[in-house]
């Protein structure tokens, strides 16, 4: 972990952001005493696909027309 002091912060701060994404925490001293760490965020982690494979299987009529009572029920 690296110290550097306000000044150098804020004139090399894109280059501690580099430093930064690579993995190193940087600590943010004023007067010699350290009052913010610069740390990289921990991305969201990927969506995995096919987790619930086979957990459910859709019907061969699915798509058959509904029963008469079912689509009087949607004119009432």
């Amino acid at each position: 972990m690296s110290e550097v002091n306000v000044h150098e912060a804020k004139t090399q701060l894109s280059k501690l952001l580099h430093r930064v994404e690579a993995g190193e925490e940087i600590i943010i001293a004023r007067a010699g005493k350290a009052v913010a760490k610069l740390v990289p965020i921990e991305s969201e982690p990927k969506r995995l696909l096919g987790l619930d494979a086979g957990l459910f299987e859709v019907p061969d009529d699915f798509d058959e027309p509904l029963p008469d009572d079912v689509l009087a029920a949607f004119e009432q």
